[in-house]
């Protein structure tokens, strides 16, 4: 985080700013920042908002997503977030009202299912599309409960970031776990093979994350960069039931990485070589033992 933004208090922020914060700091990194006279306002409404049925609600305002107290949530504007459904969308909308983007250092992770153009050949699309939907729902069940953000759930694809203030310090190494369980999640550690064949990219870097497209007109909130870029080269380049870590994200979770492959891959559009090492999970690999 910059220096200037350490002793900042809410009213000096810029959009960008408290984008900033929220990413690294979470909740907690924007509350410390109001004014002590506002404080008092900003519980209450917290402590007001737990006494509204029923739970699940926003891990941080405490906005119930069920009960009479929903719909009056959806009115103000707090609603379930499609990027993590512990959150509302009170600050996601504040991105893109203010077309707010910043630059941090994030996990990325990419899981695309192999072969799925041959896979849909063999099927009819009423069973594909349920393949599809159940590769989002078991992904996404762990992705949330790593603490992730979801980026998007398009094609064979399912692509997610973490960041300190919502994952914590400890986000490359959630990054890998969720890898591994989104494997296992998709039958990989089973002797006669997935439901599906996924492969997974995880990767690390300062990456841009914010509104994208016209502030008075369609926007969206994404990732972007030669990060997300280079972990969606890593997922389409392993193989079914592989992870492949690159070697930035490898040191900064401390993987162990004796007994693990290493692989120098050349990614296309990129013009050097990345480091990798090479997790399987299958029914006889390292991973399922443990």
């Amino acid at each position: 985080m910059h220096e200037k933004l350490s002793d900042k208090t809410w009213g000096q922020l810029t959009p960008n700013e408290v984008l900033e914060i929220y990413l690294l700091e979470g909740h907690a990194g924007l509350v410390k920042r109001v004014p002590l006279v506002g404080r008092p306002l900003m519980f209450l409404e917290g402590g007001l908002l737990k006494l509204l049925p029923s739970d699940p609600r926003c891990i941080w305002c405490s906005a119930p997503f069920r009960g009479v107290g929903a719909p009056f949530m959806r009115a103000i504007g707090k609603d379930k977030s499609k990027y993590n459904p512990s959150l509302c969308t009170e600050c996601e909308d504040f991105v893109r009202q203010h077309n707010a983007g910043v630059e941090i250092e994030m996990s990325l992770i990419f899981a695309d299912i192999r072969g799925s153009t041959t896979l849909a050949e063999g099927m009819k699309v009423a069973e594909f599309s349920q393949i599809i939907n159940r590769f989002y729902s078991v992904s996404s069940d762990i992705l949330v409960r790593e603490k992730a953000f979801i980026d998007k759930l398009a094609g064979d694809q399912v692509a997610a970031f973490f960041v300190p203030g919502l994952a914590g310090a400890e986000h490359h190494a959630r990054a890998i776990r969720a890898a591994k369980e989104i494997l296992r999640a998709t039958g990989h550690e089973d002797p006669n093979g997935p439901w599906v064949p996924v492969g997974v990219g995880v990767h690390s870097g300062l990456t841009y994350f914010g509104a994208v497209g016209k502030s008075e007109g369609l926007t969206d909130l994404t990732v972007l960069g030669d990060p997300p870029n280079t972990a969606a080269r890593l997922a389409s380049s392993a193989k079914a039931g592989e992870i492949l870590i690159s070697a930035a994200i490898a040191e900064k979770a401390n993987l162990l990485t004796s007994g693990l492959e290493k692989r120098k891959l050349s990614l296309k559009g990129k013009s050097e070589t990345v480091d990798v090492w090479v997790q399987q999970v299958g029914p006889n690999s390292q991973v399922a033992k443990q």
